[in-house]
């Protein structure tokens, strides 16, 4: 009797095991690669924060922490590592003089789309190895999953951080 036959046989506990498996290959691949490519070097925490901060710009420091499940104190060492290679920027709250607002700067971005690209290589050689409709259903499914993880009450701290839009 096969696994996928068991009377215990959960395919989405399965599922969910090979995704976790699947992401522990890519950050081993991504931690190799990372060495290989160009300076500057920033470590795993690092590139976490400028790929938070990225996609919600205007980001307020007390959210990222909020998502890094960091003290406040590591996570503005990792945003003072970053400001100082001139990847992110700091800026004032323009609604609280407590808060501070985090953006990617331009040189951020870049470097951003530099590891992206060889991410993305790395991604296409074993993409291409797939035959077409399997390569068909994991972008079906990868969609779907985004799409998931993004509902994900841990993930819409930043939504509930940012202010409101004034009122005309």
């Amino acid at each position: 009797m096969s696994e996928r036959t068991s009377p215990g046989f959960d395919p989405v506990r399965a599922t969910a095991r090979q995704a976790g498996s699947l992401a522990e290959l890519l950050d081993v691949l991504w931690e190799q690669d990372r060495n290989d490519g160009p300076p500057p070097y920033i470590s795993v925490s690092q590139l976490r924060v400028m790929y938070l901060v990225d996609r919600e710009s205007g980001m307020r420091m007390r959210a990222l922490t909020r998502l890094l499940g960091a003290s406040p104190p590591s996570v503005s060492r990792l945003v003072d590592r970053l400001q100082a290679l001139g990847f992110v920027e700091r800026r004032p709250c323009p609604d609280s003089r407590r808060e501070v607002l985090l953006g990617v700067t331009h040189a951020g971005r870049k470097h951003l789309a530099r590891v992206r690209e060889r991410r993305d290589q790395l991604l296409l050689q074993a993409l291409h190895a797939l035959p077409g409709h399997q390569r068909a259903a994991l972008a079906e499914g990868l969609a779907g999953l985004q799409q998931a993880l993004a509902g994900h009450p841990m993930l819409r701290i930043v939504a509930e951080e940012v202010p409101p839009p004034p009122a005309p």
